[in-house]
């Protein structure tokens, strides 16, 4: 278990203005150089563009609109389509531009004072969010096959002051999915707290954790529109709750938060959803082929992933990307992370961009 302490103040850090909370100041930005490449296999996008003929009625959609008006307060007619897709009451969906603004909310909403719980490694935004705001954030490692430590985070959660739970599956960035029962155990003991089961990647492992979260009123599911849906750009994520939940939660969103353009798109998703098993289908397809053709490589080993993304293992992290970088590939590079030693992480992309990041790994030494 590790506690992570804020950074020690440094020279650069002297130069801002004394106004500005010392938490603010010394945690850095968030980690990510975009790099420019033919091949982007780096943050786990969907590799296929939203489709043209939806993207033609989302456009024809906004024309109709008026742009002088303010959108729906609480993006209401939204919540009710989600909450038709996924069979949920619309008084407990929330949404926001992307589910990283739910997890800053999230974190403001029962970690500011409190605890913010996670494991290591985990997404660098939850405990990004943590420190800027100066939480007490708390990591549990994973074991070593990165499942969820059970032991330790009950430990965590029955000595320390309540907070928020943050729990991933698949679990980012490795792509492991665990077992309800795990998850239901840790539940069974977070009285008092709120946890956030973030399921950005649920399609591509056929898992669901809506059940749990029905049977426990302090949890929620968190998901996005960035993956399977093809709609990173419009930056749109949401949480499924029980009603209070949702309407504490909701109290911290900012109003008119939903633009018309994201509204739009949105609508026509939702009504044309048959894309997105598709895409999901192939990237399933294609996650199994990549890995299959690495199992045998005399120097990397591919691991196991429910993901849109798995881990490449190998004897240099920082030869290995500038290998494939080299091929004009750039993947992502976590070797820096707890239990990640020489990992790389590597989205599935199209049929040809695989066959290029395979092509090039027969060269990897």
């Amino acid at each position: 278990m590790t506690r992570t302490p804020l950074a020690p103040q440094d020279a650069a850090t002297t130069d801002a203005p004394t106004g500005i909370r010392r938490a603010v100041r010394d945690v850095p930005a968030y980690p990510f150089t975009p790099i420019d490449a033919a091949i982007k296999l780096d943050q786990n996008e969907n590799p296929y563009d939203f489709p043209e003929r939806l993207k033609a009625l989302a456009v024809a959609r906004l024309m109709e609109r008026p742009w002088n008006r303010y959108p729906d307060l609480h993006a209401d007619e939204l919540r009710r389509r989600i909450a038709a897709l996924e069979d949920w009451d619309e008084h407990g969906v929330v949404v926001t531009p992307g589910s990283n603004v739910l997890i800053k909310l999230l974190t403001e909403l029962a970690g500011i004072g409190q605890t913010v719980l996670t494991v290591n490694p985990t997404f660098s935004v939850y405990t990004l969010e943590a420190q800027l705001l100066g939480a007490n954030l708390v990591q549990v490692a994973l074991n070593d096959d990165f499942s969820l430590p059970v032991a330790g985070l009950l430990k965590e959660l029955r000595t320390r002051p309540p907070g928020v739970l943050y729990i991933t599956q698949p679990h980012a960035p490795t792509g492991h999915l665990d077992a309800q029962a795990d998850v239901q155990t840790l539940l069974e003991a977070t009285h008092g707290w709120v946890v956030v089961i973030d399921e950005a990647y649920h399609q591509y492992s056929h898992s669901d954790f809506r059940s749990l979260v029905q049977a426990h009123p302090n949890a929620l599911s968190l998901r996005t529109f960035s993956k399977a849906w093809s709609l990173a750009g419009v930056r749109a994520g949401y949480a499924l709750a029980a009603p209070e939940l949702a309407a504490n939660i909701q109290k911290l969103v900012s109003a008119f938060t939903m633009n018309a353009l994201t509204q739009a798109v949105l609508e026509v998703a939702l009504e044309h959803p048959t894309y997105v098993h598709e895409r999901v289908t192939e990237a399933v397809a294609e996650r199994g082929r990549m890995l299959d053709a690495l199992r045998d490589h005399p120097t990397c080993t591919a691991l196991p992933s429910q993901a849109n993304f798995f881990l490449l293992r190998t004897p240099d992290a920082d030869a290995a990307y500038r290998h494939f970088l080299s091929r004009g590939i750039v993947v992502r590079r976590q070797d820096r992370l707890h239990l990640l030693a020489g990992c790389l992480r590597v989205a599935v992309g199209t049929p040809a961009e695989n066959d290029a990041f395979l092509a090039a790994a027969t060269d990897l030494r």
